[in-house]
């Protein structure tokens, strides 16, 4: 059952980021260098296999007394960067939160399974973005011209338990950005991350502050 905080809002238990530990694991080849060449990769699958689906999860911790959002920072061959929110793209068929419970332990979880946390809670929905075209777009909507989207993804806000170890692949880092840092700043995060502070604020956030084991 969900926890409930003032007017009725879902709670959502934000703790400490000292609480978990970080480590690292073989790194995930990169499959494009730059943009342009995913955006012809994805145009290549999506002739074969349909509309591209993506899920990702919003996570936070608690630093200096306020909201953190995780996100995974990969630096592109071609000298770029790039900033999402952990998830990726689900298998032909998959569940959305069956597909982001997966892609959760393969982009966070350490290897060994005795490590692991056993499931990842995934809550409430939260938004669906849609790419109508090959191009680095998203739209919180479907514009009305368009009958066939080329990509989907939906947005979960997530539960982290009290205390867990992260793992993240080598050339990826993870990285706790504020709220306010995020807040309207498409430019560097992108629209999907910059929505992050609106989408969040119909929950309550408990803030928990730091406990001896």
């Amino acid at each position: 059952t969900a926890a409930v905080g003032p007017v009725g809002a879902r709670a959502i238990h934000v703790y400490p980021v000292s609480n978990y530990t970080f480590g690292s694991k073989a790194a995930k080849a990169d499959k494009d260098a730059t943009v342009a060449e995913a955006m012809i990769r994805y145009k290549d699958k999506y002739e074969k296999e349909g509309m591209r689906r993506t899920v990702e999860a919003i996570l936070m911790v608690n630093q200096h007394d306020h909201p953190h959002v995780l996100l995974l920072q990969r630096t592109m061959a071609g000298g770029g960067v790039e900033y999402k929110l952990p998830g990726g793209r689900l298998r032909h068929g998959e569940g959305e939160v069956a597909g982001l419970q997966r892609k959760l332990h393969n982009k966070l979880s350490p290897s060994e399974q005795s490590l692991r946390i056993a499931d990842w809670e995934c809550g409430d929905c939260v938004a669906r973005w849609f790419r109508p075209a090959f191009e680095p777009n998203y739209y919180p909507y479907l514009p009305a011209h368009v009958t066939k989207p080329k990509e989907s993804r939906v947005v979960y806000i997530a539960q982290l338990p009290e205390r867990c170890k992260f793992c993240v692949p080598k050339n990826l880092k993870l990285l706790a950005v504020p709220l306010f840092e995020m807040y309207a700043n498409e430019a560097k995060y992108g629209a999907v991350a910059a929505s992050v502070p609106y989408l969040i604020s119909r929950f309550h956030l408990n803030l928990e502050s730091k406990q001896e084991k």
